[in-house]
């Protein structure tokens, strides 16, 4: 809040160990990279929510939340270096209006408001509604889009132990989108403002709706039951050039694409949570079943004849190309889990976690103008979790822990060779303290992952097509967080990370080689310090610094991206419900690459200088 953040990528920016992994087109639709591998999408209330194309707004999110490592025991098929969770603004049983209006350079201009409270006199039904509509122009020329988000949320108290939450969002984004950016041979970067593609007929229209519900019901104080059911639907046109290919140092080679997309998520969980024990041990336990179907339909039209872009004078008025035959495709996805979780305390000082899950997952594909469908082999697997908690005092907590993860693998060998999921496996301890009464939080940690049975080519067979499962990456890292109040109105977050990410088997990539964009050191500092009394009782100030060391730019590391320190700033002003704020992202206009989608001309540039202005009221 205090950050007013755009995006979730920017809201987990003071967290250890999360960097940017790239979001798609310029939208609210974003990867992570955490721990050193990357995350596709986030989950949403604890369920598995939107992939790398669904778009998720901020003006519904209440927090968000960072679980770190191989979280498969609990959430199915995820890469291994953690997950990021959405938790949602719910309805208030108490009448809540907020009214708020931003502007800022660049075009930038948002109004959104945010209403609840109750439906009835007996406050047995809440409702809570989001909205908000932004208009912005991109700092690369063309560039100028339009966000809008409506989400209306109700909850029903069905008796005094059975709740019921009924949700619907509304997220459309479009225009002309933000390109990537490019490096020459002596690793110069292109202009800012540099559109490398071509603009005329450049667009693009995705929008994700999301709705669905949640049930709850305690049998007992200590036996509940849980369901929720969700379905997410992306629908995306777009129509763009890209440029794939530096060509000398002087064009850009063009890429064309017509192409729409459709992808239908459904979602459905039921679990049990209960509370007993067995003489002096108590027991916290969780059994539960999801399961998950995907749907992807995918069609597009490549583009013939397009000419290189000319880096010194480009000329965007060209005549139109012409586009080849329209491919079509759908993908579907099925998967089924069943998992066990006991949380054992021997003594109030000295619990463990142990847990497991196992998950079926078929999937085809069906080229749509053929018709011809590939039923992919099935897979399997068996994720473990344990973990072991010890307090030597209130403020002191040493923790171990082991872990798994699995991705599905659909590729195949002409020969039939069913491949095995890819694996993740880390080893984890740390230590996590209370300080000044509570009000100051740490966490220190170490861990190593390990990837596996990552596909790389058979260099015992001339045929492209031929792979086999040897390939290996692994991470190791170190990182500390800090959070709190250190004296009365002054507030900190501060985190660094060590993070070692490299190639350690592989066929095609030599071993050693880090893994694209993930930086060996980063570091971060957000300070407020609020006036608490006198005539200033209210006013606020905010300082952050965000900083990301070298990263390698492809995976060849043929290139690097170089570190940056940015600067954010903030003044505010809070009092009865009336808030003022300006928020200064990028202070001193450093200009730095964010992350690579692993090549010279998929860069993805960091913002200029950006001023927002707030002004809100809550009543």
């Amino acid at each position: 809040e205090d950050r007013n953040v755009r995006s979730v990528a920017e809201a987990v920016e003071t967290v250890s160990g999360v960097v940017d992994g790239a979001d798609y087109n310029g939208s609210p639709a974003q990867d992570f990279i955490i721990r050193g591998f990357e995350q596709g999408g986030s989950f949403r209330n604890g369920y598995r929510d939107v992939d790398s194309y669904g778009l998720t707004g901020v003006g519904t999110i209440d927090r968000v939340e960072v679980l770190k490592g191989p979280a498969s025991v609990l959430f199915g098929a995820v890469e291994p270096g953690g997950i990021i969770n959405i938790v949602t603004k719910q309805p208030l049983s108490e009448p809540y209006y907020k009214l708020e209006f931003e502007a800022g350079n660049r075009d930038f201009y948002q109004p959104s408001l945010d209403f609840s409270g109750p439906l009835n006199d007996d406050k047995t039904l809440l409702y809570r509604l989001n909205a908000s509509y932004q208009t912005s122009d991109g700092f690369q020329d063309f560039v100028n889009t339009n966000l809008t988000t409506f989400a209306p949320t109700i909850s029903w108290e069905l008796g005094d132990k059975t709740d019921l939450t009924l949700y619907y969002e509304y997220i459309n984004f479009k225009g002309t989108f933000e390109q990537y950016t490019s490096v020459i041979s002596d690793n110069t970067l292109l202009p800012r403002s540099f559109y490398q593609g071509y603009p005329n007929d450049a667009f693009v229209n995705n929008t994700t709706q999301k709705f669905g519900y949640t049930v709850s019901h305690e049998f007992s104080d200590n036996w509940q039951i849980r369901n929720n059911f969700s379905v997410v639907n992306n629908s995306n046109a777009e129509e763009y050039t890209l440029a794939i290919g530096v060509v000398n140092d002087e064009s850009l080679r063009q890429f064309a694409q017509d192409r729409d997309f459709t992808i239908d998520n459904y979602f459905g969980q039921i679990d049990l949570l209960g509370k007993f024990n067995t003489g002096s041990i108590s027991h916290q336990i969780l059994i539960g079943f999801d399961f998950n179907s995907y749907i992807q339909t995918y069609a597009r039209s490549i583009g013939s004849n397009v000419p290189n872009l000319d880096i010194a004078n480009p000329n965007y008025d060209i005549p139109s190309f012409t586009y080849g035959a329209r491919s079509s495709s759908t993908d579907r996805s099925q998967a089924y889990g069943i998992y066990l979780q006991d949380q054992i305390s021997f003594l109030d000082n000295l619990k463990l976690l142990i847990g497991g899950r196992f998950d079926w997952i078929t999937s085809d594909n069906t080229n749509d103008v053929t018709g011809e469908t590939t039923e992919n082999p099935e897979n399997s697997a068996f994720s473990p979790r344990i973990g072991l908690v010890y307090q030597p005092s209130k403020s002191i907590s040493l923790y171990t822990s082991y872990s798994q993860s699995f991705v599905p693998v659909t590729e195949s060998n002409p020969d039939g060779e069913i491949f095995e999921p890819t694996r993740g496996t880390q080893y984890e301890v740390g230590i996590k303290g209370d300080f000044l009464e509570g009000r100051l939080s740490a966490t220190l940690a170490a861990y190593q992952i390990t990837k596996s049975n990552i596909l790389t080519d058979d260099p015992n067979n001339d045929d492209s097509d031929f792979l086999i499962q040897v390939g290996e990456q692994r991470s190791r890292g170190i990182e500390l967080d800090v959070t709190g109040e250190i004296l009365p109105g002054w507030k900190a977050i501060a985190s660094y990370a060590y993070t070692n990410a490299e190639v350690t088997e592989d066929n095609d990539l030599p071993v050693g080689n880090q893994l694209v964009s993930v930086p060996e050191n980063q570091a971060s500092l957000w300070t407020t310090y609020e006036f608490q009394n006198s005539d200033l009782k209210g006013l606020g100030f905010g300082l952050g610094l965000f900083y990301v060391g070298t990263r390698a730019g492809d995976s060849a590391n043929s290139f690097e991206l170089p570190d940056y320190l940015r600067t954010d700033a903030a003044i505010y002003y809070r009092r009865d419900g009336f808030k003022a704020g300006i928020n200064i992202r990028n202070l001193f206009d450093t200009d730095y690459i964010r992350t690579s989608d692993d090549g010279r001309t998929f860069l993805r540039r960091g913002a200029p200088f950006t001023i927002i202005g707030s002004i809100s009221w809550e009543f």
